[in-house]
């Protein structure tokens, strides 16, 4: 099996992007490698990528908050450290593209342009929430979005979005179907189950596995016989690529070249982002797991610290302007916030309301009080 290993210089400022493609025995072993005519971000494309990943670095520091504060209840997944790869992703996609995520998945639904005010309302569980108070964390969904739902179960979104690439195909559409999913799906019958039925039909689905090194507290390297987690498309004839999770740039270049290979070519495709998390699995996980100096090595990559100090490196965003971004951010949290505590909670007799697309004869809504056979 070839692979290719390229460094491509991107944008200012200038730095190595790194990109390694993994080809199947068809088509020619380059056809992973990033596209070498893909634009340059100039400087208000990458300001404008910093505040996006800013945006959700605080967001999710008001989620953890709120967390404690006991506002928010069930499970709650943050994408801390993810930034760059979420901002990234969604940068390569058009707004009529559909997307499919885990659990851990309020920064997509941020990047993908739903207001922190509907995301965090949802967290709280409040009616005014992207999914009616009734998804909560784990679930958020928004149909005109096209953000068709966090799963909580592991592989749980992978068969539906080939099914929704299956119907983007069937229907002769031009939408791609991109399907985020952590390290430990890979290793689950779902995922093979899926990307080897998208290779069969020929669907436009971009499968993005984000490896940030660890499921919950097992190393990829102790669960996976294979950690190069893309190389697992070789198994399909699927083309795929591994990025730094870390490089917004590095990421959205190599999502454009499986989006746009996906909606030219209807062929799948597998991209696998390294994006280390900054925080444990989740809010209540202190990351015991992991030692003195892998936590500083983190703290040390992070890649908001690190796009910060590049542009004003580059001239492109002084220290001052980043504090007013900064400020300018965290005032909408916080008005996101304020937004959640004041929206009422969704009356119980909704719970219902969105069980089936559409009606079904018969179907049940008896609550767990309620007598079995009626009054």
């Amino acid at each position: 099996m070839a692979d290719t290993v390229q460094s491509v210089e991107r944008a200012a400022p200038a730095r190595g992007r790194r990109a390694r493609g993994a080809q199947a025995p068809e088509p020619k072993t380059d056809a992973a490698a990033p596209e070498a005519a893909s634009p340059a971000a100039d400087a208000g494309t990458l300001v404008g990528y910093y505040r996006q990943m800013l945006l959700i670095r605080r967001f999710e520091e008001r989620a953890a908050r709120a967390y404690t504060e006991a506002k928010i209840g069930g499970y709650c997944h943050l994408n801390l450290g993810e930034e760059a790869t979420v901002v990234g992703l969604m940068a390569a996609l058009r707004p009529t593209d559909y997307l499919f995520t885990n659990y851990r998945e309020h920064g997509y639904a941020l990047a993908k342009g739903i207001g922190a005010d509907r995301v965090m309302a949802e967290l709280y569980g409040r009616s005014t929430g992207v999914s009616k108070g009734w998804g909560g964390s784990m679930h958020l969904f928004d149909a005109e979005a096209r953000l068709l739902g966090g799963y909580g179960i592991v592989g749980g979104q992978v068969p539906l979005a080939a099914g929704a690439a299956l119907a983007v195909s069937y229907k002769g559409g031009d939408e791609v179907v991109m399907c985020q999913m952590g390290d430990g799906t890979t290793a689950i019958g779902a995922f093979h189950e899926s990307l080897n039925i998208a290779a069969l039909w020929n669907l436009p689905a971009v499968f993005v596995v984000i490896n940030n090194g660890l499921g919950m507290g097992t190393t990829v390297a102790n669960s996976s016989a294979e950690p190069e987690l893309y190389r697992r498309g070789a198994a399909y004839r699927m083309e795929s690529m591994r990025v730094d999770g870390a490089d917004v740039v590095a990421v959205r270049d190599a999502a454009r070249t499986a989006v746009e290979r996906a909606r030219a070519e209807s062929r799948p495709y597998l991209l696998e982002t390294v994006s280390p998390r900054l925080k444990g699995h989740s809010v209540v996980d202190p990351a015991r797991y992991r030692s003195k100096e892998e936590k500083e090595a983190l703290k040390a990559a992070d890649p908001l610290a690190r796009m910060a100090l590049e542009l004003e490196e580059a001239g492109i965003l002084s220290a001052d302007e980043r504090d007013r971004l900064d400020a300018e951010v965290t005032a909408e949290v916080d008005a996101a916030a304020a937004f959640a505590d004041e929206s009422p909670a969704p009356d119980v007799s909704t719970l219902f309301d969105y069980t089936y697309a559409t009606p079904v004869p018969g179907e049940l809504r008896r609550l767990p009080a309620d007598p079995v056979f009626g009054s």
